[in-house]
């Protein structure tokens, strides 16, 4: 739509969301060690650009402060906000920021738990909550009956969508709509002019329906990284295909896309024997720095040399993600960027109903 733009993830940011794990989340049991990670990112974050915690009220808020100023984070950067959460995955949950002749506009698309496999009534609710506390500034805020997810497409910031059909074109999430009307929808809220459809492409442990940013991802308009996998893993032969199919498609330009493909991390499992969905291509982007999931393997290193090849002028930040690939995402599901028009400020609500005190 003219003057209606989704900016791509390299471009300037203002501030990166993370909503945080607490006691009545899938991560209590293993809470200690995935606040570490949290603290992590969240400090790498705040060493070029504002972070937004979301906490569930003032004691959690107390809490995830300490962590990250242990953690080395720069205390200046840090802005919190209360509401009460199912999960953590703000990517899936959090609002989608277009440009609007230059002017924020954020997007508050439903969040179903996937098609409805988790509970997600909390989450699904976080932003009108944020948007009520003033978090968001003087941004507007527009709901939409669709369910779409954050990590579900993926853009070069030129109006092209890269996205697979199971996860947008979904009849659990979005019964009744088809393709066109998708498409028509995504072009009059985020802009999108072109279409890139994946038929093929699936991570084993994955539970999205095969979200893009597990898969595939731009890493400048003309350029997109892959994910892979050996002959003879369960995985090869669905990411062989989606490698063909990226084959096909055309940049902005008409020439077809430069296709690098990310190391194969192996078969990465949890104490039980389930296979985890580990991979590369869900790194985040900030300011000045690529925060690249990494599970303590050979190929680690080979997927830090390529990130560096691809982003020269950002340092490449590697995350210890597998306490997070345990619950089935990963270090890009965890967050959610805001373009550098956006102001974000702390919630203006100081003690809410949800706290224990």
């Amino acid at each position: 739509m003219p003057g209606v733009r989704l900016p791509a993830e390299w471009e300037p940011q203002s501030a990166i969301m993370l909503t945080w794990p607490h006691a009545g989340t899938d991560w209590a049991h293993d809470l200690a060690r995935t606040l570490a990670v949290f603290s992590q990112i969240g400090s790498a974050i705040s060493e070029h650009q504002v972070l937004l915690s979301v906490c569930q009220d003032s004691a959690h808020e107390t809490l995830i402060r300490r962590h990250l100023l242990q953690a080395g984070a720069e205390e200046q950067q840090l802005r919190f906000a209360h509401a009460p959460s199912n999960d953590t995955w703000a990517r899936d949950h959090a609002p989608i920021t277009t440009l609007n002749n230059g002017s924020p506009v954020l997007h508050d698309f439903v969040f179903d738990g996937w098609g409805k496999k988790f509970a997600a009534d909390l989450d699904t609710a976080i932003n009108q909550v944020l948007h009520q506390q003033g978090v968001f500034g003087n941004a507007a805020m527009q709901q939409h009956a669709l369910v779409l997810e954050g990590g579900a497409i993926e853009t070069d910031g030129h109006g092209t969508l890269l996205a697979t059909r199971s996860s947008v074109l979904d009849p659990v999430r979005n019964p009744q709509i088809d393709a066109i009307q998708v498409e028509q929808m995504l072009h009059e809220t985020l802009g999108m002019e072109r279409f890139l459809w994946l038929d093929h492409g699936e991570l084993s442990g994955d539970d999205t329906d095969a979200h893009i940013d597990i898969l595939a991802r731009f890493v400048d308009p003309n350029t997109i990284v892959y994910s892979s996998a050996p002959a003879g893993d369960a995985d090869h032969a669905a990411l062989q295909a989606m490698f063909e199919q990226l084959q096909s498609f055309a940049d902005i330009e008409g020439q077809p896309y430069q296709l690098r493909p990310l190391p194969f991390p192996g078969p990465l499992h949890d104490p039980d024997g389930r296979r985890l969905s580990a991979g590369y291509a869900n790194f985040l982007i900030t300011n000045r720095a690529v925060l690249l999931p990494v599970f303590g393997v050979k190929a680690d290193a080979e997927a830090v040399e390529l990130m560096k090849d691809c982003f020269p002028t950002r340092s490449v930040v590697p995350v210890d993600c597998r306490p997070l690939i345990e619950q089935n995402g990963s270090l890009h599901c965890l967050t959610m960027q805001f373009p550098a028009a956006m102001t974000i400020t702390s919630s203006n609500v100081k003690q809410d109903r949800h706290d224990s005190t």
